[in-house]
């Protein structure tokens, strides 16, 4: 699974990246932990694309209660087209997630360490994911809500999870807000060279923040 990342970049130059040429001032963020908002780039209503903030946690729109969210984080790309909870978003509701990298915990005997994996290049770059807008029935409320796609981990991630996200460069990420059924059937052949390396464990809770939790505190792995 994905359950943490950072997103740090200037988010004008990151949207920008990716077709936006509008910014909302996003903060710089090294630990986005589920629940929270995130940054993310879909297609407008009228045309083109928005840079908007969604909670992260997915809340289908006929959900009665919104803290079915709280654990619906992560969709398997195996699986994201056919279950109920993902297939409406699956085809009219995609999106993409701006990060600079993300957080896995790789199992050493007894022990879990965090690592932060990013692109080689240094580059931000996106995740994959879906959207949607859910409203209370009684107050009117909207809450708009994201998940993020997974796949199976490359030949890199395997020493680090099992998991890993589905992540987009430029063209990639096109092909995805464009609708691609192709796309995730075969995510090995879009995912850039990637490197990884171990970080503090301060990491590990969500209320922790600064670019120190990203500084690498061992060897890099590229």
């Amino acid at each position: 699974m994905c359950g943490r990342f950072a997103f740090y970049s200037p988010s004008e130059a990151a949207a920008a990246l990716f077709g936006v040429s509008t910014d909302i001032g996003v903060e710089p963020r090294y630990n986005i932990a589920p629940t929270q908002y995130l940054a993310a780039i879909r297609n407008a209503e009228s045309d083109g694309r928005e840079l908007v903030m969604l909670r992260w946690g997915l809340v289908p729109f006929w959900a009665k209660d919104p803290a079915i969210g709280n654990r619906m984080i992560n969709a398997r790309a195996e699986t994201v087209a056919e279950k109920p909870s993902y297939r409406n978003a699956y085809k009219h509701r995609r999106c993409i997630v701006l990060a600079d990298g993300f957080y896995e915990w790789r199992r050493q005997g007894e022990a879990k360490t965090p690592y932060f994996i990013s692109l080689a290049s240094g580059q931000p770059f996106a995740l994959a994911g879906l959207w949607e807008n859910w409203q209370d029935k009684e107050s009117a409320e909207s809450l708009q809500t994201t998940t993020l796609i997974t796949t199976d981990a490359n030949e890199f991630m395997q020493p680090l999870h099992h998991r890993m996200p589905v992540i987009l460069e430029a063209s990639s990420a096109t092909d995805w807000l464009a609708g691609s059924n192709e796309l995730l059937d075969d995510v090995a052949s879009i995912t850039p060279p990637l490197q990884a390396w171990p970080v503090d464990r301060r990491v590990n809770n969500a209320r922790n923040e600064g670019e120190d939790l990203v500084r690498a505190v061992g060897d890099v792995l590229s």
